[in-house]
């Protein structure tokens, strides 16, 4: 399964067309937040179905804020980070991932790119299409899992 991760749009369309073309041949997409309308528009030019939750620049009502879901056995936990302190660190994202057992945590927030594996858990930002921070490029990541395996590849927009 091949999985587009995207987050921190911020709703700079010229940036985000940027990153459409990657994402078209994937069998899933993720957006982790901030701006959460981004993902239908992202829908609406790929045709691939979108998980996506809310950030803290989204005041959407009856959009979630952190899912938990599967993909090809794993189980992903995605939120946008900024309750959990990412810009400070992993320890509290670390807290509830491992509290629900996931074994894929993607979040965004803080406009880093980040892929790291700790205790067994894979944690995932994809930087931001739009404003990256301590990086001088926008990014996405693609990651495919297949058999129980998951690579992850950053892409530079």
């Amino acid at each position: 399964m091949k999985i587009g991760v995207i987050s921190d749009t911020h709703g700079i369309k010229v940036h985000i067309d940027k990153a459409i073309p990657h994402l078209k041949n994937c069998d899933l997409i993720i957006h982790a937040g901030d701006n959460f309308s981004d993902s239908k528009y992202v829908y609406n030019e790929t045709k691939v179905n979108i998980i996506a939750v809310k950030g803290n620049c989204d005041f959407e009502r009856d959009v979630e804020d952190e899912l938990i879901f599967e993909a090809e056995d794993k189980s992903i936990f995605l939120c946008h980070g900024d309750k959990y302190g990412v810009k400070y660190g992993i320890e509290e994202i670390e807290i509830k991932a491992k509290s629900i057992n996931a074994d894929i945590v993607i979040f965004g927030h803080t406009h880093v790119p980040l892929s790291i594996e700790k205790d067994g858990i894979l944690y995932i930002n994809p930087g931001s299409v739009s404003f990256p921070r301590r990086v001088s490029y926008k990014s996405i990541v693609m990651m495919s899992i297949e058999d129980g395996n998951i690579n992850i590849e950053e892409i530079k927009i």
